[in-house]
Parts: C-alpha cells; sequence; structure tokens
C-alpha cells in the first residue's frame, strides 16, 4: 500500500450521516446498504442515491451512478473539484469508475477492511470481486475514512442484509 486515507473531519459527519440513512433506505427497500452522494466544491451535494442492485443488475452501485451523472453534468474541473461521499468504501468497480471520470476525493463511512472482517466473522462467502481498497485501484484518488462514530450503525445494517444476530 503506496497511498495514506485521511481522517474524517467533523465537516464530512453530516455528509457521512445522509449516506447512512440511504444505506438503510436501501435495505429497507430490498437492496444491499450503500448510500452515496456528490457534494461541489461550495458544499452543495449535488446528487445523491442508493444501491439499486435488486433488481438483478449487480453494477447498479450508488458510487458508479455518481460517476456516470458527474461525467454526463459537471465539466472536468468540477468534477475534480467534487467529493464523494459514501456509506461504504467504494469497490474496484466503482473506484476505476470515479478515477476514470476524475472526481476529487473519496470520504467513507466504513472501509472495505472493516467490511471484509465482518462478513469473514459472520460466515458470510466473498463475492466475485476482490476486495480492494480504493488507493489499491487508484491510487491518485485521496481518501478519508473510516467513520468511528458510525461504524457500529454500517455494521448493524451489513448484519441485518445477512440475517446475522449482531452482538456487537
Amino acid at each position: 500500500m503506496g497511498y495514506q486515507t485521511e481522517a474524517v473531519t467533523d465537516a464530512d459527519l453530516p455528509h457521512l450521516r445522509r449516506c447512512v440513512d440511504l444505506a438503510r433506505e436501501a435495505l429497507d427497500d430490498g437492496d444491499e446498504p450503500f448510500g452515496s452522494l456528490l457534494v461541489d466544491a461550495a458544499g452543495t451535494v449535488v446528487f445523491e442515491d442508493r444501491n439499486r442492485v435488486a433488481g438483478g443488475d449487480r453494477t447498479r452501485h450508488p458510487e458508479l451512478e455518481i460517476a456516470r451523472w458527474a461525467a454526463a453534468h459537471l465539466t472536468p474541473e468540477e468534477r475534480a473539484g467534487a467529493t464523494a461521499y459514501t456509506s461504504g468504501e467504494h469497490c474496484a468497480m466503482c473506484s476505476a469508475a470515479h478515477a476514470w471520470v476524475g472526481l476529487g476525493p473519496i470520504v467513507y463511512a466504513s472501509s472495505t477492511a472493516q467490511l471484509t472482517a465482518w462478513l469473514q466473522e459472520w460466515g458470510v462467502a466473498p463475492g466475485p470481486v476482490t476486495p480492494l481498497a480504493v488507493g489499491d485501484v487508484a491510487p491518485g484518488v485521496a481518501t478519508r475514512g473510516p467513520a468511528p462514530a458510525l461504524a457500529d450503525e454500517v455494521r448493524s445494517l451489513h448484519a441485518r442484509l445477512h440475517g446475522v444476530r449482531d452482538p456487537a
């Protein structure tokens, strides 16, 4: 790992809180618990979405939707100045899309390492794609996370998804 992730700031927490709320909304609607939003350089939320994989298209991640939306609606300069917030660190597919589109930093509530550890602890089989940190896929993208204040809540959403009675 030749990259560094920074700590989440107090200013990041309201956006991360909204991402967790979107993740809960996704789970309540039968999807996996992930939610994300894009904030422009002025601090305005310009796009938000939640996971929509329940229909069978496993690429319907909110982070990928952010990259697609940004490519269609923002200039390269606006994309570089925007920050993506997400309840869970981008997967490899979403990290690549983020980098290819030229978006700015990624701030996440929970990390790939945390999610991987939780799933292993619960005996959940790994997915079809190797779980990689953003920096392993897109080392030029700055990251902040995880957010310790939100870890238990994000963990509980994933436990609920997998039918785990989690004592944590």
